[in-house]
């Protein structure tokens, strides 16, 4: 398994280029979580933040279709903002909708996410695994990745996934490299 950790790592690119400063948004989902209370949104921003990007907006919203679809409607058409990370609801009881809200705001699924994180939350969780409904896809021109509400799965899926895809050093690809394709206002060409 690859991971990229450092310049010097050859998945990396192997030089001392200077990783591009990404704008995110991270949307905590729960009719519980306070600001104070969101272990998972802070999680989220920290190791956000350590990675060099820029954490531009947090909210908690309610489990609510509508609520949650508003917020990312907005972030969507901020240019300033790349990715949106939302975590919570993704599960399979009655109140988790996050899969439901964003669906129709997906122009173009990105099914690997989903399917890489259920693998490696595999090895901490079990077959409990397939009770996650994670995803990521492309809302017109801004990433979105959907995460479970714990911090541990958060965690897993920023460390061994999106932040590596969010680093404009990684080979043999990476988000920041497509985002002038995109037509996403702000990056470098």
């Amino acid at each position: 398994m690859k991971r990229a950790s450092s310049a010097s790592d050859p998945e990396v690119g192997g030089n001392a280029e200077t990783p591009e400063s990404l704008g995110v948004a991270v949307l905590t989902v729960s009719d519980t979580r306070t600001l104070e209370t969101d272990r998972s949104g802070v999680a989220i921003c920290e190791l956000l933040e350590a990675a060099g990007h820029r954490v531009l907006d947090r909210r908690i919203v309610t489990d609510d279709v509508e609520a949650i679809r508003g917020v990312l409607r907005r972030w969507m058409d901020d240019d300033g903002i790349q990715a949106m990370l939302v975590t919570g609801g993704t599960g399979i009881t009655e109140r988790d909708v996050t899969p439901e809200a964003i669906a129709p705001l997906v122009t173009k699924p990105i099914p690997g996410f989903g399917e890489l994180f259920r693998w490696l939350s595999y090895a901490d969780i079990g077959a409990a695994t397939i009770q996650s409904r994670a995803d990521a896809g492309l809302c017109g021109r801004t990433l979105l990745f959907s995460l479970p509400g714990s911090p541990g799965a958060v965690r897993l899926a920023l460390e061994k996934i999106i932040l590596p895809q969010l680093d404009s050093r990684t080979r043999p690809c990476n988000f920041p490299r497509l985002f002038p394709r995109l037509g996403k206002a702000g990056e470098s060409q």
